[in-house]
């Protein structure tokens, strides 16, 4: 069962990718078109991303004190609007995968509720019928009707089994 549920997760994220990349296309031109959205959003990220990356590869191939050069403003524009805009498909999927969450949540807690309804009304039917069975025997009353109460117990008795047990309260 769970092996089957990873390629239905790829191809929802596939469609999820597919959906917001367009979004992305919009927001990396628009961010190479304005110089307000290229100096503020796109370049700081993009010059620490540069950073970052050169550093790591530099301690892997032995070089420890070495000055990383930054981007040059092209590169790191065209490098700061393809962050924007992966970053934005991340947050559509993330969003996604949260809201789904929150829907499976509110779909588990009615689900919860609804059997405790259940297990309350069955707990006093049970408690209904034990009063009646109590008071036909306090009456002395004919055997027919106490055994007929006794049946109808049995069988909500057989019910509450058959239901396994009481639900988790909250």
């Amino acid at each position: 069962m769970v092996v089957g549920a990873f390629p239905m997760a790829k191809l929802m994220y596939l469609g999820i990718r597919q959906v917001s990349k367009p979004l992305a296309n919009r927001i990396k031109d628009a961010a190479r078109r304005s110089e307000f959205f290229k100096t503020y959003i796109c370049l700081p990220p993009a010059q620490l991303y540069h950073w970052v990356e050169m550093r790591t590869k530099m301690r892997i191939m032995g070089f420890r004190g070495t000055a990383i050069k930054p981007l040059n403003e092209e590169a790191a524009a065209d490098l700061g609007a393809e962050l924007l805009g992966e970053a934005t498909i991340f947050l559509v999927g993330g969003g996604c995968l949260v809201l789904e969450y929150w829907r499976h949540q509110v779909q588990q807690r009615k689900k919860d509720e609804e059997q405790r309804a259940a297990w309350d009304a069955l707990q006093d039917e049970v408690g209904r019928l034990a009063l009646a069975v109590e008071a036909l025997q306090a009456q002395g009353s004919p055997q027919a009707a106490l055994d007929e109460l006794r049946r109808q117990m049995q069988e909500v008795r057989a019910q509450l089994g058959a239901q396994g047990t009481c639900p988790r309260r909250a």
